[in-house]
């Protein structure tokens, strides 16, 4: 029930109706008995500086930032923690008495969606298809979390190269074209493939990375962080030759119980949050 005292948390984004979120921290809220609120604001991108302050002087505890806010809210906050500044986006928001700090979860999310499904990146060798913002956190991710070598592959080697250099105080980082025989070597040894690009994702679900299966590890997890559809092809693919596959479903719901424990310091119940998702998925 909301009352007075009821503390106010959102999402902001443009557009932003599509959002999950809601669907998600509302379900973890309820389940935790916790006064809070999680509201979906839209926030048209010249509108930033005023929306960040409003939210600052309307008391509300914290916010998810989603696109195209991830960068250009990062000079209107007071505090941006290490992974956020590495990764170099904000995807949540703390205000502690009107003291903003910016975090990013989605990296947290990424590995809990991992160990889930009980794999452990420790001392595991990594392929990444894709260099983008959604890689940059999933790096971040899986060398905290001690993988040994991540190999970056793209169609443009010239636009990821930066990414090693970015990366390299914390690990082994390598960016190698998709074609090239460097690239197919780490994927013949490779525990782990992931697919960061949005290749295959609603509505052009008939397009994939050019993976050669022939050449992949039998024992590699494979794991696509697009959650739709619930198989993109390149999964599809995965499982057609024999391996263990994970969607993007629990980084989504990763990244917000992570979000949710900045802002109230409880725990949330991770497989409620993943339940109502993929109910929320099936309905649209």
């Amino acid at each position: 029930m909301l009352t007075g005292t009821t503390k106010n948390l959102g999402v902001m984004g443009w557009p932003i109706a599509h959002s999950l979120s809601p669907v998600i921290q509302m379900a973890a809220i309820e389940a935790a008995g916790l006064d809070y609120a999680y509201i979906a604001l839209p926030v048209k991108p010249g509108e930033l500086p005023q929306a960040v302050a409003g939210l600052k002087a309307l008391q509300f505890r914290g916010w998810n930032v989603t696109i195209p806010h991830k960068q250009a809210i990062m000079p209107l906050l007071d505090d941006i923690d290490e992974a956020a500044r590495t990764i170099g986006a904000v995807n949540t928001v703390v205000n502690d008495g009107g003291h903003l700090t910016g975090y990013n979860t989605d990296c947290v999310g990424a590995i809990m969606g991992l160990q889930q499904a009980g794999f452990d990146v420790q001392g595991k060798k990594v392929v990444m298809l894709g260099g983008g913002g959604a890689a940059r956190a999933v790096i971040w991710g899986l060398l905290q979390h001690g993988a040994s070598r991540v190999t970056i592959g793209a169609r443009n080697p010239a636009k990821i190269a930066p990414l090693a250099k970015d990366f390299a105080a914390y690990g082994a980082v390598v960016t190698a074209e998709w074609h090239s025989e460097l690239f197919q070597q780490a994927l013949g040894e490779a525990d782990l493939l992931i697919n960061t690009t949005p290749l295959g994702m609603a509505p052009k679900v008939d397009a994939a990375p050019p993976v050669d299966w022939q050449a992949v590890l039998p024992t590699a997890f494979v794991y696509d962080i697009i959650y739709t559809p619930e198989e993109t092809l390149f999964l599809r693919q995965a499982r057609e030759h024999g391996h263990r596959t994970l969607n993007g479903e629990y980084m989504l719901a990763g990244q917000g119980a992570a979000s949710l424990y900045y802002w109230t310091g409880v725990q949330p119940d991770l497989q409620v949050m993943q339940q109502a998702l993929h109910r929320a998925l099936l309905l649209e």
